[in-house]
């Protein structure tokens, strides 16, 4: 059942006129199920990714062999590594879990303050373990993701959960927060907020800092990792919707009406592929947009070792294509 939606009034910044993204072209690989949602790159180069059913596949560098990993009876959505060699699992539906090389699944953390997570979503992790993650909204479910864009009412949260089990939250009120990376020295945190179209910093090294733009994104960011090459790649799953800047500063109501129309009468994803690459001070070092038949709305993406691949919320493939060269 769809939940109801309780606009808040927002006025979007101005959109960036002038743009040349670099042509991109890639290859796919047919995953057995749909929303193959994050990638994430093991050592002989296979690419691990969590699908709507619950089940994370192991695809072969090649895409030639697909396994089933595990099944977290949930929603996974960010991978990332432990220190340990197990799969740290941002499931939408039952929090943080690990699994392990056999496949276990255990839970690391479901509830915050004594309040379930309601949209566990991305992460990252330092080398000590320490483990910084996204929970996007208190209101809506994965199900329900197009609600918090509508309704734009900043409940999502950034948390770091350390070693001993203790919770802190980084940043409050944040509008739909998605993907989450480190610096490379670690003493930065980046992520990507979908609603507000931008990804942010923060500065991990005083106990003081305030969130930060590091780059304002040309439509809704999803996914973020830090790729092999030292950049911050981000994903955008769709373009900025014209309908959606219009209605966010004008009365709730007429948000409310839109949202009560027909899914396929609603804003949706457009079918391109587009994504960009930021060193840590913020330059925009890679504008990639193409198309492809089978593939649209990238919502993850992770760069190793001259390779990049793309995971997908919408489709039932991956993507992938060359690194490729600075200008």
């Amino acid at each position: 059942m769809k939940a109801s939606i309780a606009p808040v009034r927002w006025t979007p910044p101005p959109a960036d006129p002038v743009r040349h993204p670099t042509s991109l072209a890639v290859t796919t690989v047919a995953v057995p199920g749909h929303g193959p949602e994050d990638a994430l790159i093991d050592e002989d180069g296979s690419v691990l990714t969590g699908l709507d059913d619950g089940r994370i596949l192991r695809v072969s560098a090649d895409g030639t062999t697909i396994s089933t990993l595990a099944d977290t009876g949930g929603r996974p959505l960010g991978l990332e590594w432990l220190p340990d060699g197990k799969v740290l699992v941002c499931d939408a539906n039952r929090g943080l879990l690990t699994v392990d090389k056999d496949g276990r699944v255990a839970t690391l953390l479901t509830e915050i303050d004594g309040r379930p997570m309601r949209f566990c979503n991305n992460a990252a992790v330092a080398p000590d373990g320490t483990i910084y993650f996204s929970d996007s909204s208190t209101r809506f479910g994965v199900d329900n993701w197009k609600g918090d864009l509508l309704e734009h009412s900043a409940t999502g949260s950034i948390y770091r959960l350390t070693p001993d089990g203790a919770v802190t939250r980084l940043a409050a009120h944040r509008a739909f927060p998605n993907g989450v990376a480190l610096s490379a020295d670690h003493q930065t945190l980046y992520w990507a907020e979908t609603a507000t179209y931008a990804v942010y910093k923060l500065d991990l090294s005083t106990t003081d800092a305030e969130p930060a733009v590091l780059a304002r994104v040309p439509g809704l960011p999803d996914n973020i990792s830090r790729g092999s090459d030292g950049l911050i790649w981000v994903t955008i799953g769709s373009p900025r919707n014209t309908l959606l800047d219009l209605l966010l500063p004008k009365p709730p109501i007429l948000r409310k009406l839109v949202w009560a129309l027909p899914d396929a009468l609603q804003p949706k994803p457009a079918d391109i592929i587009e994504l960009q690459a930021y060193d840590e001070s913020g330059t925009l070092i890679h504008d990639l947009r193409g198309t492809h038949p089978d593939f649209r709305m990238p919502t993850g993406v992770r760069e190793h070792n001259g390779t990049v691949w793309l995971a997908s919320l919408g489709t039932e493939t991956l993507a992938t294509f060359p690194t490729p060269t600075r200008q």
